[in-house]
């Protein structure tokens, strides 16, 4: 698309969206890198807008209120809200933007995603839909902008429906329908010492991992027991919590460093790069060149 259809107005894009045939209409969705010193002045879009920080600070101002945002941050914007974005110095700034509207339906979206006022997001803060670091919604909103730059008809439409899977669980996190967001790594209260001490033995073993039976030494618990706690806290088995590190890992790496990807694949714990590439990808659904690539894609001037 050659046109800048995320800044038109929605009935002007439609035309130029033919593989979109019913809404939400995706107009952008890309991943920026911001030179040093980059900034937005205000501007005012006539579309939705999600911006996802991925690694990195800035400071956003949204019809006058002001967010500082960092890694994992999500905020949303509803047409004519004028908005501007700044970097800090020395600070990197990686973001996913996505833009997009409902064509002539009068879509109640920001009714769909208003906080009570009992839930975490006070309203003097409507933007801020919460922190997705280490949240599934994070792999949702990395796929979409990955199928948006491929052609046909089955990508878009796999957008839209990842688009709408977002905007669905946004709803249920604000409305309390299931539990908030959290890290992965923020226990329970009713966690315990031991919990945090498999977490703390397995962060630092990243590289050569680790067996099942050092941890029932660490912790004088039986495998299946360390499963169901370790599940309980965090979501995930000890051994999924080793994959998941990794691969986080491998994004920073790929976002930060000049290592190619076997080196990389070292880096993490795999000494075969073809076995580290199909956990990759299965777990992200895309290559890791394929997310570097979504990283330094040329941008047009926003």
């Amino acid at each position: 698309m050659d046109k800048k259809l995320y800044i038109l107005d929605p009935s002007e894009t439609l035309e130029d969206l033919e593989e979109f045939y019913f809404p939400p209409y995706i107009t952008l969705a890309h991943m920026f890198h911001a030179p040093e010193g980059w900034s937005l002045k205000p501007r005012v879009l006539k579309q939705y807008q999600l911006q996802y920080v991925v690694e990195g600070v800035a400071d956003y101002e949204i019809s006058g209120i002001p967010y500082v945002t960092g890694k994992g941050d999500l905020l949303f914007q509803g047409p004519g809200e004028d908005h501007s974005v700044r970097t800090r110095p020395g600070k990197p700034y990686v973001c996913l933007s996505i833009v997009f509207h409902f064509g002539d339906s009068d879509y109640p979206l920001h009714e769909l995603l208003a906080a009570p006022p009992s839930a975490a997001a006070p309203a003097q803060r409507p933007h801020d839909m919460g922190n997705y670091a280490e949240h599934p919604l994070e792999n949702s909103l990395t796929e979409l902008v990955h199928l948006y730059r491929q052609p046909g008809l089955l990508p878009k439409q796999r957008c839209q429906h990842l688009l709408i899977g977002v905007l669905t669980s946004l709803a249920q996190l604000r409305s309390g329908e299931v539990g908030s967001p959290r890290k992965v790594g923020a226990i329970e209260p009713s966690g315990t010492a031991k919990l945090i001490q498999i977490r703390n033995y397995i962060d630092e073993r990243l590289q050569s991992g680790f067996r099942h039976d050092e941890l029932e030494r660490l912790t004088g618990w039986s495998r299946n027991y360390i499963i169901s706690q370790f599940k309980r806290a965090f979501g995930m088995s000890p051994l999924q919590y080793l994959v998941w590190i990794r691969l986080e890992k491998a994004k920073e790496l790929a976002l930060q460093s000049g290592l190619s990807f076997s080196e990389i694949a070292a880096e993490v714990g795999y000494s075969d790069i073809h076995a580290f590439g199909k956990i990759f990808k299965r777990k992200t659904r895309m290559s890791l060149s394929q997310f570097v690539a979504t990283l330094y894609r040329d941008t047009p001037d926003r």
